[in-house]
């Protein structure tokens, strides 16, 4: 038997590494909070597989979304997983957004997105997208949706198939490394490996505290909430409609998106969320939110991004304003199209102390003990990448 390797956090980066490290040989053991897979990130995110066209080429997301979708691809196709490229439209609904979309369309083609096509015709983007409305756009015919807790769970089954183990309701309290070996407590445990590695998204930071890394980056946590298409009105959106995002922001602002079972929600927006596990405002932890607010980057942050902070909130808040958002991109909308649904999700967000929101992925290095520190979006779409570049590092 090889190695003896604990993974901390069962959302899909987790269950990933923990099956390459399985079919490598390691006697691996996944220590999951929660009483099931995927319960936060994994399972609260649009479904979406990205193609890459956002991220800085040469950054770990550009080169591990690449990666990651074709593998991600492949292996629904082995377990016979729904997987459907339903295409992505970025589009600028004015003049003013296209020195940004053409920045959009430079990293899309740095990074290898397939067959994009940037578009300067209205009647264009009506034969891909008949009730959408911009005056230029790019098209990502290979943006896919899947089921993300599905894969989650059909990861597991080889995890546990190749004699791996995985615990639910395995919360973890204290880690002690030392002498060439990691000690890890749970409330109901205690193990002893050779390595650890942790992927615990919104609380990373937090088990980070435990073997004494760096307190930065710390996760701010963002909710994001939807909206839905009333079942008759679904016909609005044939795929996925995107705006052009503001770059000084690492969120992508309200979209459509049509679901691999052929919902079509709305969303997400990106508003503070009072709790690590907030999904909506009365989720409240008085502890998270002051540990928020005395962080050295909370007012650079609020300096920076107030305006924007005051918009989301109030979208979130106030349906109309919500509605507006959402209209610019298909007029014929209607404020009564929309199902308000208990659908949110927490983004796991790293900022560091001088207010700045990390972008790329960030691993840490303590002794023996590996830290995935920012892994948000898209580490669903690269989440075996991710599994193999974290081998490399072990």
């Amino acid at each position: 038997m090889g190695n003896r390797t604990g993974v901390i956090g069962g959302g899909i980066v987790g269950v990933a590494l923990a099956r390459a490290l399985s079919r490598r040989g390691d006697e691996v053991t996944v220590l999951e909070k929660e009483a099931r897979l995927a319960a936060h990130q994994t399972g609260h995110n649009s479904g979406v597989v990205h193609a890459g066209l956002y991220y800085a080429p040469g950054s770990l997301k550009a080169t591990l979304c690449a990666v990651g979708r074709e593998q991600l691809r492949e292996f629904c196709e082995e377990k016979r997983l729904p997987y459907r490229e339903v295409g992505k439209l970025v589009v600028a609904v004015d003049p003013s957004e296209l020195g940004a979309l053409d920045e959009i369309e430079r990293r899309s083609r740095a990074n290898g997105v397939p067959d994009l096509e940037r578009i300067d015709a209205p009647a264009r983007i009506a034969e891909l997208e008949p009730h959408a409305s911009g005056v230029a756009a790019v098209h990502s015919p290979h943006t896919a949706v899947v089921d993300y807790t599905s894969i989650t769970e059909a990861m597991a089954q080889d995890v546990r198939a190749a004699g791996g183990s995985i615990l639910l309701g395995h919360e973890v309290t204290e880690i002690v490394a030392e002498r060439g070996r990691v000690s890890v407590r749970t409330a109901v445990s205690d193990h002893v490996f050779d390595r650890l590695v942790v992927c615990a998204g919104l609380h990373s930071d937090v088990v980070a505290r435990f073997v004494g890394a760096d307190p930065s980056p710390k996760i701010l946590p963002f909710r994001g909430e939807y909206w839905a298409l009333r079942p008759e009105r679904t016909g609005l959106v044939r795929g996925m409609i995107y705006p052009v995002p503001d770059p000084r922001f690492p969120f992508l602002g309200v979209h459509f998106t049509r679901g691999v079972y052929d919902d079509v929600h709305v969303g997400p927006n990106a508003v503070p969320a009072l709790a690590r596990e907030g999904y909506s405002w009365r989720r409240l932890s008085v502890k998270d939110t002051w540990e928020s607010l005395r962080w050295p980057g909370a007012l650079p942050l609020a300096r920076q991004h107030w305006r924007m902070g005051i918009d989301e909130v109030s979208a979130s808040i106030l349906k109309p304003r919500y509605f507006r958002k959402a209209q610019r991109f298909i007029p014929e909308l209607r404020m009564s199209d929309l199902r308000r649904t208990d659908a949110a999700g927490v983004r796991a967000q790293a900022w560091g102390r001088a207010g700045e929101l990390l972008d790329d992925f960030a691993i840490d290095q303590v002794d023996a003990v590996t830290l995935v520190r920012n892994a948000p979006s898209p580490a669903a779409t690269s989440s075996m990448a991710i599994a193999d570049h974290l081998l490399a590092l072990l």
